[in-house]
């Protein structure tokens, strides 16, 4: 048997527009295309643990697609539904089914998640979530979809930014949808 020692990463993965919102200006990710070849469930299968503040996990923790959706759909949410989670919450606390809530300590909580053994990270968000970790150096892979729509307003990827983050782009694909995803790690 193989040990794996290796130390689990922290992947941010999400679509952005080509002027960097991540939602629209009503919150709205309509525009978000989920391109069968870009093999989501490829990646939620790299991960076992997901991180969400705690607005995001409101909106999405639990998330059912309707009746309608279709049995991709059906299977993506039912595998994000199976990984552990941990919300970053200031007034939630203690932990519940999948679910485990932080509320102080971030860098100590991530370093000691990173260090169990296990699967790779998913950061999914909220913005203010992923500016936190970004600006502590939490991040080990940034991948994003950049989609193929110009929202003109919404919720930037980056606010409030205290430093300069330089990149180094590891791989790079494109898609018949137009949208094209792009993979950096922490320039060394």
């Amino acid at each position: 048997m193989v040990k794996h020692d290796r130390k689990r990463k922290v992947l941010l993965d999400l679509a952005v527009s080509l002027d960097g919102f991540i939602e629209g200006p009503n919150g709205e990710t309509d525009w978000c295309i989920m391109d069968s070849d870009m093999d989501f469930k490829g990646f939620l299968n790299r991960i076992d643990t997901i991180l969400y503040g705690r607005k995001s996990y409101d909106i999405w923790g639990n998330y059912n697609p309707v009746t309608k959706a279709s049995e991709t759909e059906k299977e993506i949410w039912e595998l994000v539904h199976s990984k552990k989670k941990y919300v970053f919450s200031k007034t939630q606390k203690g932990s519940k089914d999948h679910v485990t809530f932080i509320n102080e300590n971030i860098v100590d909580e991530i370093r000691e998640l990173k260090n169990k053994p296990g699967r790779d990270i998913w950061l999914y968000g909220g913005a203010s979530l992923i500016t936190a970790f970004v600006n502590l150096g939490l991040v080990d892979e940034f991948r994003l979809s950049v989609h193929p729509i110009v929202l003109g307003a919404g919720k930037p990827l980056f606010i409030d930014m205290k430093q300069r983050v330089n990149l180094k782009l590891v791989e790079n694909k494109s898609f018949s949808s137009g949208v094209v995803q792009l993979c950096y790690h922490l320039e060394d």
